[in-house]
């Protein structure tokens, strides 16, 4: 086969970061068709009743939800352009780990330490991804400027407009996620990934 037909196709590359960006459209779609009622009885975190199993659902099930198409693409951008370089470097199953750790970490924390706010969406998501890109180069006994700089710009942002910025964002979200992707990250290559 010559160069003029040679023929390209669409490959399903990322299969974890393609899969959560269709769960969360799925998400944003149903939120949209039942005009919101999704949105709070699976895909939001909030205080509710220990006893109700959805409680459990949402811990998870919040950073698929998102309140509207500009909070959708906002955080999806992010995911698409980081995290299929890091779900090569790390693999699928990693950062599906990734993603399902900063869920219940996330979702856990808004619960216990903000019960009188329903946090969704994926930024949480979006700061572990972030965070766990900057340690790419990770090697024993050293720390990559990268990731300092990085900490510094969006979990000092984060800090700064958790302070001083009155806005819808959860700022707190945006804090545990990175700290979760940069924890393991740190554990990640620890291990030689």
């Amino acid at each position: 086969m010559n160069d003029n037909e040679r023929k390209f196709r669409i490959s399903f590359n990322s299969p974890v970061i393609l899969g959560f960006t269709i769960l969360c459209f799925i998400t944003l779609l149903l939120n949209w068709l039942t005009k919101g009622i999704t949105n709070n009885l699976f895909f939001s975190v909030y205080h509710s009743s220990l006893s109700n199993p959805l409680t459990y659902i949402r811990f998870f099930g919040h950073v698929l939800g998102h309140a509207n198409w500009s909070h959708f693409i906002g955080n999806i951008m992010f995911i698409l352009i980081v995290g299929p370089l890091l779900e090569e470097k790390y693999g699928s199953a990693d950062i599906l780990f990734v993603i399902l750790a900063t869920a219940l970490v996330t979702g856990i924390a808004n619960y216990v330490f903000f019960p009188q706010y329903r946090v969704l969406g994926a930024s949480g998501v979006v700061f572990a991804l972030i965070l766990l890109s900057s340690l790419t180069s990770f090697k024993d006994g050293t720390i990559p400027l990268t990731f300092i700089l990085v900490s510094i710009l969006y979990i000092g942002g984060e800090v700064y407009s958790a302070l001083f910025v009155t806005d819808n964002v959860s700022n707190f979200s945006h804090i545990v996620g990175g700290l979760v992707g940069a924890g393991l990250g740190f554990i990640g290559n620890s291990k030689g990934k």
